[in-house]
């Protein structure tokens, strides 16, 4: 029997996806104020930013096993804690060491919340409701990721950027105050999670194969985020202002589609709405080939449409097989989607920068490719 109200934790997951949304942007939008304040250099700033991954990895790995263990609620309390002490550390001191401290603890935050909140969904909600449940957890890291950049070029006339963060955190603090007070599902495992199960989930030949999807969409994701804008000033001789607003449409785009999912994925087959996405996906960088204005628009909208399923499809699979175990599955899933788009994201810039920029597109066309593959063989093989 239920202890808890589903639709008070699904809130509770939309307040920690908006926190991670957050902790993705913040940096980024407030990296040329801390080069400001300690007088950086490129590579120093580079540094600095590198803090936010580590921290990722880390929180993406522990969170797993953590929840199936212990449950949900004391995690998701501490991440958010992490957030905000993260953005409040970086903000006020003085000392980088401190600074570069509190961005680990943003990314440790960050990497825990977006597995926990993906898990803790998949949890409350049944095979009818999951996939497009989590399709509209995602729409919230949407709103968390460019609700900075909006605040800080719109307020940033009016107050100081310090002022805009520390009126941020009041709003973030009711939702931690939020996220306290209500209930949430009691742990899978209270006498202690099966370690040779988990462990087992290691080789298990489905999971991987789903995680290794995750591992090229994660990849493409963050290539299209990195590298759309310089490919498109070097090869479209457009504006970086046109450039850059390519990627607010596919931003848009995707966010869009997500909350189209809702509706979608509740009538149609995922497993065909995936198909098309990626297909429709790989016309977008198709047409990015050969660049107009008209063109860089209308596949960058293609993108942001066919990027939006994997995610949501492919963790509301996870979360269907491995239902005993969801955390550690999830942990291992999106792990694998980190090392994915750090080892494709640094791939597209080599080959971009030193072969032919032309590859960027190839390159995104190729690995969507591999993940109808992946998909395909996917469901010829259950566990």
């Amino acid at each position: 029997m239920k202890t808890y109200k589903v639709r008070q934790v699904f809130i509770a997951a939309c307040i920690g996806m908006s926190f991670f949304g957050i902790s993705m942007m913040v940096i980024g939008a407030l990296l040329p104020l801390l080069s400001d304040k300690f007088s950086l250099d490129t590579a120093q700033a580079t540094t600095l930013v590198a803090f936010l991954p580590i921290g990722m990895l880390i929180g993406s790995t522990i969170f797993g096993p953590i929840v199936d263990r212990y449950g949900y609620k004391a995690l998701l309390i501490a991440s958010c804690t992490l957030v905000l002490l993260g953005l409040e550390g970086m903000m006020l001191s003085d000392d980088i060491l401190f600074v570069q401290l509190s961005i680990m603890g943003i990314g440790l935050g960050g990497g825990i919340l977006n597995g926990e909140t993906n898990a803790m969904v998949s949890d409350i909600y049944d095979d009818t409701k999951r996939e497009s449940k989590l399709s509209f957890l995602g729409v919230f890291y949407g709103i968390g990721a460019l609700g900075i950049p909006l605040l800080l070029s719109n307020l940033g006339n009016i107050y100081t950027y310090g002022q805009i963060i520390r009126g941020l955190e009041v709003v973030l603090t009711v939702g931690l105050i939020y996220c306290i007070v209500i209930t949430y599902p009691l742990p899978k495992h209270q006498q202690g999670a099966p370690i040779k199960e988990s462990f087992k989930l290691l080789r298990n030949k489905h999971l991987l194969l789903l995680a290794f999807i995750l591992f090229f969409q994660s990849g493409i994701e963050g290539s299209t985020n990195n590298w759309t804008v310089l490919y498109l000033v070097n090869n479209a001789f457009t504006t970086q202002e046109i450039a850059l607003l390519s990627i607010t449409v596919m931003i848009l785009a995707l966010t869009i589609a997500r909350i189209l999912l809702v509706w979608m994925l509740k009538r149609i087959n995922p497993n065909k709405i995936l198909i098309f996405s990626l297909l429709l996906a790989i016309v977008g960088y198709i047409l990015l080939i050969n660049p107009t204005n008209i063109t860089t628009f209308i596949g960058m909208t293609c993108i942001g449409l066919g990027l939006s399923s994997t995610f949501p499809i492919i963790l509301g699979r996870i979360g269907f097989f491995y239902a005993s175990l969801s955390g550690t599955a999830f942990s291992i899933a999106l792990v694998m989607a980190l090392i994915g788009n750090n080892i494709i994201n640094s791939m597209t810039g080599i080959l971009t920068g030193t072969i032919a920029p032309v590859l960027y597109p190839l390159l995104m066309i190729a690995s969507l490719m591999v993940i109808l593959l992946l998909n395909r063989r996917t469901t010829k093989i259950k566990n």
